[in-house]
């Protein structure tokens, strides 16, 4: 039975309805966000030394990626307990504290939930390994006999995620079973009512411990079309089917999947203080996304057709009309990403020769990023994402202009993804680089240590907070600003308006009493009237806003 530890209450702060629905919601990756005890890693008491840091940037809510028990074999995804904190972050009590105070400075805390596969180390697959063919616990898991004469071939032809066959066998068992990402992650039977209790049971103890939500990983993937059917189609995070395909195969988006999300959304609900769901789901077109966030459902579904759009004025307005059409025709906000753990950083990907392309991680040998105008162009796009109505995410050290680790050398490397693909595929490491605190500090004041999990870039001192805090027109200080003023203008709960321009290049919109220009082209443009707010670069001698550049404007 679960129990309370204790009894931590909602601070008038986050007392709103549907807060939801405008939040600005601060990603941490947590063994890159900050070190507390020098073992290179971070952890939950790190978090915490940070939070009066976030309270000042002025963001709602912090979502972190995975703190469980873990062998760590996808990074915290590949989990071995889900109501355990795994050593390497700390303890329960520190998540409590952590929690205790988020709230006390008005933040909410989202944590990530892995429902569609756990580690081979949870003592669910340890068991299913050591009963034989037809148990009950290989039941919880998807174990099948393999083709061929004696068994040798794969069940199926489907592929991982991250690459090569998504099926392996165990040394000396006659069985395979099904991983749609690393073979140490073993996908569970959503079809067996023993998995379906326990996470309604996993859910209850973090809600009890009073979390405020969750973040559901490959929250289109739980569900499989009975028979696994052959499909020669292969997935890619974010992006989805490759190709563009809107098959998206019988692996993802089966029908039933819903009816799992909305036992959910009841229990959630039965919660005082508005506790909420986010979907990753990796679905095209829109109006499939959106299902999982119909009024019984989840509350949000991360937008990735917006986070994969390049720099084109005309393609961002596509996009932006129709998310905002999407999700309003089953009343939820629309969110709106430009990075996360899993995509290289937008500030490199907008100094590409195709601004705005989502390479598969960047390496030495790979085209390097312009990263002056990376930053230029990252700069305008938050003066534009946080303008939007609905709920924004900002990914650790965004607030910053941290670009990607575009050199970091292969020895060093840990994405599974990688080592599947023969490098073929670069990976993520380069966007979880731990952050720089302190520009002369080792591991630049990560920890008080020079250990560092990932060694990070010389580039990334003037980046560092200690370089930016206070500093007029620096990063840290522009997001500082647009986050105060998209609370004081209530821009998240607007309503947007395009206006009409002379310039292909150029978008400007109004919501509310505020508008919004960004110029995405190279010549200067002149702004419409408006008392001047914040601007992401200097006007030039004429008052005009340069390119790669924009601005918020009062209109009375």
């Amino acid at each position: 039975m679960n129990m309370r530890t204790k009894d931590f209450t909602t601070p008038a702060a986050c007392t709103n309805l549907e807060w939801w629905r405008s939040a600005v919601i601060y990603q941490i990756y947590p063994r890159s966000f900050a070190d507390s005890d020098g073992d290179g890693i971070g952890d939950l008491p790190g978090i915490t030394a940070k939070l009066p840091y976030l309270g000042r940037l002025g963001i709602d809510a912090i979502w972190l990626s995975p703190f469980y028990l873990s062998p760590q074999a996808d990074a915290g995804y590949d989990v071995a307990d889900y109501r355990v904190v795994d050593p390497l972050f700390g303890t329960l009590d520190d998540f409590d504290r952590m929690l205790e105070q988020a709230h006390a400075l008005g933040m909410r805390v989202i944590v990530d939930l892995v429902p569609n596969h756990t580690s081979d180390e949870h003592a669910w697959f340890q068991a299913a390994l050591q009963s034989p063919p037809g148990s009950a616990e290989r039941a919880r898991y998807l174990f099948r006999d393999g083709k061929g004469a004696h068994g040798n071939l794969p069940p199926n032809n489907w592929q991982s995620v991250f690459g090569g066959n998504a099926w392996s066998r165990a040394p000396g068992d006659s069985q395979w079973y099904l991983h749609l990402f690393d073979r140490r992650q073993p996908d569970l039977n959503w079809d067996h009512p023993d998995v379906r209790s326990e996470f309604e049971d996993v859910l209850k103890f973090w809600l009890d411990r009073g979390v405020d939500g969750f973040r559901v990983d490959v929250a289109h993937g739980l569900v499989k079309a009975p028979g696994l059917p052959d499909w020669a189609g292969q997935a890619a995070m974010v992006e989805g089917t490759e190709g563009g395909d809107d098959n998206p195969g019988p692996m993802w988006d089966q029908e039933d999947v819903h009816e799992i999300y909305r036992s959910w959304r009841r229990l959630l609900d039965s919660y005082p203080g508005e506790r909420m769901m986010v979907a990753e789901a990796w679905i095209a077109p829109q109006a499939r996304l959106t299902r999982y966030i119909r009024p019984d459902e989840m509350q949000q579904a991360f937008n990735f057709d917006y986070l994969l759009t390049h720099w084109d004025a005309a393609e961002i307005k596509a996009v932006v009309d129709s998310s905002l059409a999407a999700s309003a025709a089953v009343g939820a906000p629309t969110t709106w990403v430009m990075s996360n753990h899993d995509s290289v950083r937008h500030t490199s990907r907008y100094g590409l020769s195709k601004p705005g392309a989502r390479p598969k991680g960047i390496a030495a040998d790979g085209e390097q990023p312009d990263e002056a105008l990376g930053l230029r162009r990252a700069r305008a796009a938050a003066f534009l994402t946080l303008a939007l109505p609905g709920s924004a995410y900002i990914y650790q050290g965004e607030e910053l202009g941290l670009p990607e680790h575009t050199t970091l050398e292969a020895h060093y490397r840990q994405d599974p993804a990688f080592f599947r693909t023969n490098g073929e595929e670069i990976g993520r490491d380069g966007c979880r680089v731990p952050l720089p605190w302190l520009a002369d500090a080792p591991s630049f004041g990560f920890g008080p240590s020079e250990k560092s999990w990932l060694p990070q870039p010389e580039n990334f001192a003037r980046y560092a907070v200690d370089r930016q805090e206070g500093v007029y027109g620096s990063t840290l200080e522009l997001y500082r600003q647009l986050l105060q003023l998209r609370h004081d203008y209530k821009l998240g709960n607007g309503q947007l308006r395009w206006q009409s321009g002379d310039s292909s290049d150029v978008l400007s919109f109004d919501n509310g009493t505020l508008c919004t220009v960004i110029n995405l082209g190279m010549r200067p443009v002149t702004l419409p009237p408006g008392r001047l707010l914040l601007s992401s670069e200097q006007r030039d001698a004429s008052g005009r806003l340069p390119g790669n550049a924009a601005a918020w404007l009062a209109l009375r």
